[in-house]
């Protein structure tokens, strides 16, 4: 999950929020003596960085292994979210605030000058370094959007010193620009500017779109992704030489396992106070659980089907688990998300009836979000309607409806109105055709309401919801069929706009999307036709026009927001606000909280 997790997949993708990849939040000491001590933190189940660059296509647009992972050894152009905050943060961004002129059509960015490992300077270059790689393989970054914003919308752009220059092609809305494009900057080193191990190359000082900057980028891009995906190679000098993060990776295994010591050419406000930090992967929540007993982990999780008591309310702990409350302190967060189950609207079996909205609106209203919360999170979740995370501030949209409640006999009533017959439990298209009353395009006399669902394995409270859910659908009449996978080949098989061969009809990654690196949550890059992140390759003009509206002009998302709830490009369901465990002794000044799953562990000391 990175924002789009965005995060940036949030894409983007998202971790599972029960895995808490808490940025946990500490003082800065002055005159402190040299890091000493480890901190030790769970990935979360399943859950493993595989993917090193910082340029990341799709498949690897996940927090595991952007906001986990990559972020501490290479900080990007501008940095958001600190604790409970999702705001840009100036003092740690690489960049100074951008300035925009020329009725926002030009856009000059001052570099701050930090360093590299190796000693270069992070200055013009390494931003321009990004954006000719974007510019040469768009569609090999996550968050692409086919005619919008970098680099489609980059009339030019020129960097010299410290100073980069983008000139538009026509006037964005700052706001969205900032947060969603050049957010998902990170300055590279030109030490990576190669196309072997022993082959440098122009990509990175090449003039912005000229023809051979896109062919030197291109071979550049082909290099480092094969590389990027090679944990073994993930300490290697190379890599390292461009760290400009708190952090630098001294030990990787194939598991998972990650060892990271701090980057003494850190430039940024807060040097790191610890002299380990290490990553444990791990293949299940039970697993991880049974480290924590044993107290081997410093930052870790529980999943909620193991707490005796529920939460007061969404966000705030309750009771700890009985085994653990000695030693750790039970915390959890809202984060800046929002949750769902992906479809495909491709080629797929299933993708006629999906592609129905009353047949989506009936599979919506069987959800019972409510009874989740309770009963399989303990009421550490937050139910979810529309694309817009709940925690939209007021200031960017007015509040959004539900539109489809939980209702078994709405929901029944939705299939049997529209041609349907429940034959012996099982749905039977008796009305075919495309009127007000009939099963709708593609689907012939007899038919019957099939769908095939995967999801992410290791959770036993998110077994616990997908079993719920599928008992209600069978009960429909439809018949379901299901698969489990780990985090990594879940994200990876499900996404049917970049892997043609998927099968799947409805997908559970787990995670939803952290608005993360698209921290203004438009959704461009996830429901507009086409867009790089669009897993499921939905596609409606309203939709479209909706989004766009609001990438011109400063106005509230409110209607694009609205149509998020009524159309359902996807499944919406409950949003895990986590149940992280925190060892007693490690401090922190603002609570042990990150809205943005973000991990600075620079900030903890014991």
């Amino acid at each position: 999950m990175f924002r789009k997790g965005k995060i940036r997949l949030a894409l983007a993708f998202g971790l599972f929020a029960s895995s808490m990849s808490l940025g946990l939040i500490a003082p800065t000491i002055s005159g402190a003596s040299a890091p000493s001590g480890t901190i030790t933190i769970a990935e979360g189940a399943n859950a493993t960085p595989n993917y090193i660059l910082p340029f990341y296509p799709p498949a690897q647009c996940t927090v595991t292994n952007t906001s986990g992972f990559q972020v501490m050894m290479y900080r990007p152009l501008y940095f958001f979210g600190l604790g409970a905050s999702a705001a840009i943060q100036p003092k740690i961004s690489t960049g100074n605030l951008p300035k925009y002129s020329n009725h926002n059509k030009t856009v000059t960015i001052k570099m701050k000058g930090w360093k590299f490992a190796d000693g270069q300077t992070v200055n013009a270059q390494s931003v321009m370094f990004f954006l000719n790689m974007y510019k040469a393989v768009p569609t090999g970054f996550c968050t692409y959007t086919a005619g919008l914003g970098i680099p489609d919308q980059v009339a030019s752009a020129h960097g010299k010193g410290n100073t980069v220059v983008i000139n538009l092609k026509s006037s964005v809305n700052p706001l969205w620009f900032t947060d969603n494009e050049l957010a998902v900057i990170t300055p590279m080193a030109d030490s990576w500017d190669r196309t072997s191990a022993t082959q440098k190359a122009k990509c990175a000082s090449g003039a912005y779109g000229a023809a051979s900057t896109i062919v030197a980028c291109k071979n550049v891009q082909n290099y480092l992704n094969n590389l990027a995906q090679n944990s073994s190679s993930f300490t290697n000098s190379m890599w390292q030489s461009g760290v400009d993060g708190p952090w630098r990776l001294t030990s990787m295994d194939n598991l998972g396992n990650a060892t990271f010591q701090p980057n003494a050419h850190y430039s940024g406000p807060q040097k790191a106070q610890v002299q380990y930090v290490k990553l444990v992967a791990f293949t299940t929540a039970t697993a991880e659980e049974n480290q924590l007993q044993a107290g081997n982990i410093d930052v870790g999780y529980v999943d909620p089907s193991i707490l005796t008591s529920p939460a007061p309310r969404p966000g705030v702990a309750g009771a700890n688990w009985g085994q653990l409350s000695r030693r750790y302190n039970l915390v959890t967060n809202t984060t800046f998300a929002n949750n769902y189950m992906n479809l495909n609207f491709g080629k797929n079996p299933g993708a006629k009836y999906l592609n129905q909205l009353y047949v989506r609106a009936a599979l919506e209203s069987s959800i019972d979000q409510a009874s989740i919360d309770k009963n399989a999170f303990k009421n550490y979740a937050v139910p979810t309607w529309s694309a817009l995370p709940p925690t939209t501030p007021a200031a960017e949209s007015g509040p959004i409806p539900q539109p489809y409640p939980y209702n078994m006999t709405k929901a029944e009533s939705l299939l049997t109105s529209h041609g349907w017959t429940n034959k012996s439990g099982q749905l039977v298209c008796t009305s075919p055709g495309t009127g007000s009353s009939q099963c709708g395009a593609g689907i012939s006399s007899g038919d019957k309401m099939a769908l095939n669902i995967e999801w992410v394995s290791g959770t036993p409270s998110e077994d616990v919801m997908m079993n719920a859910i599928l008992a209600n659908w069978s009960s429909l009449g439809i018949a379901m069929s299901h698969t489990e996978g780990t985090f990594n080949d879940t994200v990876g098989s499900c996404p049917v706009a970049y892997n043609p061969s998927s099968t799947f009809d409805i997908c559970n990654w787990g995670g939803g999307w952290l608005f993360a690196p698209d921290y203004f949550p438009s959704g461009e890059p996830l429901y507009l036709t086409g867009a790089g992140s669009n897993s499921g390759l939905y596609s409606d003009p309203t939709m479209n026009r909706l989004i766009k509206q609001t990438l011109a002009s400063n106005v509230k998302l409110t209607a694009y927001g609205n149509y998020t709830a009524t159309s359902l490009p996807v499944l919406w369901d409950p949003l895990n606000t986590g149940t992280g465990e925190i060892i007693k002794t490690l401090k922190s000044s603002i609570g042990f909280q990150d809205t943005l799953l973000t991990s600075t562990p620079e900030y903890f000391h014991y």
